[in-house]
């Protein structure tokens, strides 16, 4: 059958993914729901509207269908409340829009650990549940807009009857600029500043980031996960956890990413030293470096995020997945971590974004 996507933030670290994937795979029509501040993949049709606005987006998909639609984007808010308004919203105006013509087969949203962590503003508060997460843990008792979107999602579907899935990815590794949440290019921006500057390569984050085990999920696998859920009846109305499959210790991972920059990883004492706060001086140092080695982006706050980057090394407990419901149902897909790191390290300097 004809299978038409539409990925709400098709020029996101997961939206470009997912798009690339589609495309390589064939069969797909491809469409992208933003608000056009940045060029849509090649060979995605863009379609330009404000998301918040049920006015605006009825009006950009009247009269459009779509066979499956990916929820890859978010806008972030100053608080939860505002969060939940937001983006539970953009999930009822897609829907609302587009559910009622039948067209709709599956929808599918990407949201993350937080459902397990809880949001930024009471992040890891109360009682995490136990590690490795699973799904069947649930909801924590705090406001947290993964699960308004969750709802909003839930409840078309049984208006409407299509299928939907929800995806829960680790911090991801990917190709993206101008990304709010992209911790891989964040570190390769720091760690070419340290070696331009010869500044220890700190790493930013608490003790027990350093010295646990964690995981991270590759961009291109949640891509195929994400095309997997949408396509596979047993993986209709599910909840999915989404993991590369292997795990590691940041002490051993920091090593990897030094030796690829070719810098040393400074010793690390046990004390957090976050990025946001180090980095102010940055901004003209990475202007002199773009400028010196002809890169395509002098603004560095295009490139990093800082905050966020802070945000997943500081937490101060193990944050690791557990992804057997997956591979029970029939994901057995794996991904190597240093290799994604590599991977991202290769195609940035590629594209231009960091020195050769």
């Amino acid at each position: 059958m004809n299978q038409h996507a539409l990925i709400i933030g098709a020029t996101g670290i997961v939206g470009r993914n997912l798009a690339e994937h589609l495309q390589s795979r064939g069969g797909w029509s491809i469409s992208g729901l933003s608000r056009g501040r940045t060029p849509a993949p090649a060979g995605v049709e863009s379609i330009t509207t404000d998301l918040t606005s049920a006015l605006s987006v009825a009006d950009a998909l009247k009269d459009r269908a779509f066979s499956h639609v990916f929820f890859t984007a978010w806008s972030r808010q100053a608080s939860e409340a505002e969060n939940i308004r937001v983006n539970g919203a953009m999930v009822s105006n897609v829907l609302d829009a587009l559910a009622p013509s039948g067209a709709i087969r599956h929808a599918a949203l990407v949201t993350g650990l937080k459902h397990y962590l809880g949001p930024f503003e009471a992040y890891a508060k109360g009682s995490v549940p136990m590690t490795p997460f699973r799904e069947e843990q649930g909801r924590q008792p705090v406001d947290n807009f993964y699960y308004e979107q969750e709802d909003r999602l839930f409840d078309a579907a049984r208006r409407h009857g299509f299928g939907w899935s929800v995806h829960r990815p680790h911090t991801i590794i990917g190709y993206a600029v101008g990304n709010a949440m992209n911790m891989g290019v964040t570190l390769a921006v720091y760690a070419t500043l340290c070696k331009a500057t010869g500044e220890p390569f700190v790493f930013p984050g608490s003790a027990a980031q350093w010295n646990g085990l964690t995981d991270m999920t590759d961009a291109r696998l949640l891509a195929r996960h994400l095309e997997w859920a949408s396509t596979t009846p047993q993986a209709r109305d599910e909840a999915f956890n989404v993991v590369n499959g292997d795990v590691f210790r940041w002490k051993w991972m920091w090593e990897q990413i030094a030796a690829y920059f070719g810098i040393e990883p400074a010793p690390f004492d046990g004390e957090t030293r976050p990025l946001e706060n180090r980095m102010n001086h940055a901004a003209k140092t990475w202007e002199a470096i773009a400028t010196r080695h002809d890169l395509v982006e002098k603004d560095i706050g295009k490139l990093v995020s800082w905050w966020h980057t802070d945000a997943d090394l500081g937490r101060p407990m193990e944050v690791l997945t557990d992804m057997s419901k997956s591979r029970r149902a029939g994901f057995l897909d794996y991904q190597s971590t240093p290799d994604a790191f590599f991977d991202l390290f290769g195609r940035l300097k590629t594209e231009r974004i960091i020195p050769g």
